[in-house]
């Protein structure tokens, strides 16, 4: 399906053409009809409404908490329950019943703002509702279990506004909720809700995703996972971590090569799930590409190297082993996607990696060695520094080749960027004198526009020449 901004070039196009006389009536009332020129107006007028129905969603919500705030102290107890009840009831039911299929645009849109505003609702609900029964507790477990209750809805409703911002709140749950874990105490559902949560989000977020047939959702969940594994592999891995250099310098390997490798090797497939005209495989590999640029590029610098790594004695108590069990699940499912994608290369039934899955495979493995190794057997220095900047070097020419090779701005200009950071980067980081700073900066940006002018004459150059050749084909 053509995108809503092709359709109005198109039509700007159509609308000149037909004004030069290159085409007819007829003509343009049928590249109108097949493109659908007349639902322009009302796509961007509903988009328009959409935002106002959401933002006023979410200032009746604030609205709301705002003003049984302000006169909550004159309520009864019974009466502030009938009050919040009531107001969530009939919120939803109100949204659902004008979301309800099959309804009229606006209808709908007024729905779902209705929908969105109990969403809010729910939240303000829990939090009065334990003030009303002098139920203490943490803000993080507000927010978990809001979180997660709006999820819940969005299963129900299959909605995706719903699923992002229970995305968002169990996000924000998770982030407030590190701090108290630093303080010994009983263990809790919601501190192993918080201890597990990779796992978490990978069997609850990612089926939204499918279930709503959303890329947002699927991006979303999929940079929640990344981040709270990478965060939790320090903090309640912390007796591997310190039990020996070996157990160390492993799970810094894991945490440098598990996101990526699994990011990469992800397909639909998998699950045996094809979805018409929608993939999230693009989005797992860009997302992989972006985890690798921003580690190479962060362990290129030489100040990170020049600490010897610290190693302490501790204890492996028998329930740290049941904590693996999120590296255990996503390892696993790492290592199914990298065999399975050994066989989409080919058909005889070998198992055999694509020329580009080889090069990020290696980059990931080499990656891990060297973190690994430095941390757990010995410091690496000059030589780790030398690594990285290799493989950040190589990554970007790969990058501009393969912009070059299929015509996409992004892959150049990425690739582009990358290799003048480094440039950059390492001439600002290393003692040198202001005038050589200064040239390397002047090479830098004239470099870039030289780059950016030759690249748009070849792919002038290339769809010329593309052109031509389908024109003497036909």
């Amino acid at each position: 399906m053509v995108s809503e901004k092709f359709r109005y070039q198109l039509r700007q196009e159509v609308i000149r053409w037909q004004a030069e006389g290159l085409i007819d009536e007829e003509l343009y009332a049928e590249l109108a009809r097949r493109y659908q020129f007349a639902d322009l107006a009302d796509s961007a007028r509903n988009r328009f409404v959409a935002i106002l129905i959401g933002l006023g969603s979410v200032l009746l919500g604030l609205a709301a908490i705002t003003f049984v705030a302000a006169n909550w102290q004159v309520l009864s107890k019974s009466l502030k329950v009938l009050l919040l009840m009531s107001l969530f009831a009939g919120v939803n039911a109100a949204g659902f019943y004008l979301w309800r299929p099959p309804a009229p645009s606006w209808q709908a849109r007024l729905g779902k703002g209705l929908l969105l505003f109990g969403s809010f609702i729910l939240g303000a609900n829990f939090a009065l509702m334990s003030q009303i029964f002098h139920q203490s507790g943490s803000v993080y477990q507000l927010f978990l279990v809001w979180g997660l209750s709006v999820l819940a809805m969005a299963y129900s409703l299959r909605l995706t506004f719903l699923g992002i911002l229970a995305l968002i709140l169990t996000g924000i749950g998770y982030g407030s909720g590190m701090m108290t874990f630093l303080i010994p105490g009983e263990v809790s559902g919601f501190q192993l809700a918080i201890a597990h949560m990779p796992l978490l989000v990978s069997l609850l977020g990612i089926p939204l995703a499918y279930w709503c047939r959303s890329r947002w959702l699927f991006g979303l969940s999929a940079i929640l996972i990344v981040a709270s594994l990478e965060i939790n592999l320090p903090i309640f891995r912390a007796d591997f971590y310190n039990y020996s250099p070996t157990t160390r310098g492993m799970m810094s390997a894991i945490a440098m090569s598990l996101p990526p490798a699994l990011l990469w090797a992800y397909r639909d497939s998998l699950w045996n799930i094809s979805l018409e005209k929608l993939s999230f495989d693009a989005i797992a590999r860009n997302l992989s590409l972006i985890f690798i640029s921003a580690s190479l590029y962060i362990f290129s610098f030489h100040w990170f190297w020049d600490v010897s790594p610290y190693r302490t004695g501790s204890k492996i108590e028998p329930s740290d082993w049941l904590g693996l069990v999120d590296l255990a699940f996503l390892g696993a499912l790492t290592l199914w996607g990298w065999w399975r994608l050994g066989f989409l290369t080919t058909n005889r039934g070998l198992w055999r990696l694509e020329h580009q899955s080889v090069l990020v495979g290696a980059a990931i493995l080499i990656s891990g060695i060297v973190v690994g190794w430095h941390v757990g057997i010995e410091s690496l220095g000059a030589i780790s520094t030398f690594i990285f900047n290799l493989l950040l070097f190589l990554f970007a020419v790969a990058f501009i080749r393969r912009g070059l090779a299929t015509g996409n701005r992004r892959g150049f200009w990425g690739g582009l960027l990358l290799l003048v950071l480094q440039l950059a980067s390492r001439m600002l980081e290393y003692e040198t004198n202001l005038l050589a700073k200064a040239i390397a900066l002047f090479v830098c940006g004239f470099g870039i526009i030289a780059a950016g002018l030759w690249f748009e004459r070849y792919l002038h150059t290339l769809n010329t020449l593309e052109s031509t050749q389908e024109r003497n084909n036909s």
